[in-house]
């Protein structure tokens, strides 16, 4: 039952840094937002409930299947993933991070497409991901159209 673990935690603990190194700031509170961009304070708690199920899915991933594409689709999420704060924050950079979110909403849906014979559980478990990935993207588009 530890297992789990060995993948939530570093996931979430990756996360949380990455998060803690790119804090929206200054710059991020000038920018003009749509009528739709939640509180900040939505951000850090949805997030981390993400990573959570990231973390589970890359368990099952790893532990329950021998599919090797379906293992560099969950590897491929995660480097986007981690990329789109850096891009986003530190660069300040949101045609950048657009193309990383893009990418990373496309990665998400090939995933969950392989997944979904190979290993149903996951790729239901990465549809509350998806929904907040395609969400963001929507909301890193109108910032960008905004700015």
């Amino acid at each position: 039952m530890l297992r789990p673990l060995f993948f939530i935690v570093p996931v979430v603990v990756a996360g949380l840094l990455i998060g803690w190194f790119n804090i929206p700031g200054a710059w991020y509170e000038s920018l003009v937002k749509p009528g739709f961009n939640p509180p900040n304070q939505v951000f850090g708690p949805v997030w981390t409930a993400l990573y959570v199920l990231i973390g589970l899915v890359g368990w099952r991933v790893f532990d329950k299947t021998p599919d090797q594409p379906l293992r560099w689709l969950w590897i491929l999420q995660m480097g986007l993933n981690f990329a789109w704060s850096p891009a986003f924050f530190g660069l300040q950079n949101i045609a950048l991070a657009l193309v990383i979110i893009l990418a990373l909403l496309a990665t998400l849906v090939a995933f969950s497409l392989r997944a979904r014979s190979k290993e149903p559980i996951s790729a239901l478990l990465f549809l509350p991901y998806i929904a907040w990935v395609a969400f963001a993207s929507l909301l890193n588009v109108a910032i960008w159209r905004l700015n």
